[in-house]
């Protein structure tokens, strides 16, 4: 848990876009960043109000995957949909 509130803390303490995506191409590999590019824009499909199964057929993945995200935006007290809403604006549900 250590290690983790360290990168935790590491994130937070970046404020510069370009220092992010350099941090980022630093730490993560190219299959890890598309996975992470993949779970945002789930993300993004599911606080639009896209179906669970159009989602899936689209990106050609599970519904594993994207139960797991509609379970997220869900939960109350959700950072990723207090995120999403600020972004993408406010959805209902």
């Amino acid at each position: 848990m250590k290690v983790r509130n360290e990168l935790e803390k590491i994130f937070a303490d970046i404020r510069d876009h370009q220092e992010m995506a350099s941090f980022f191409e630093e730490i993560f590999t190219p299959k890890e960043i598309k996975d992470l590019e993949l779970r945002w824009e789930l993300l993004k499909e599911l606080h639009a109000g896209h179906a669970q199964r159009s989602i899936a057929a689209r990106h050609q993945i599970s519904l594993c995957k994207i139960t797991r995200g509609s379970k997220i935006l869900k939960k109350p007290g959700s950072v990723t949909k207090k995120l999403l809403d600020k972004n993408y604006g406010s959805r209902q549900g």
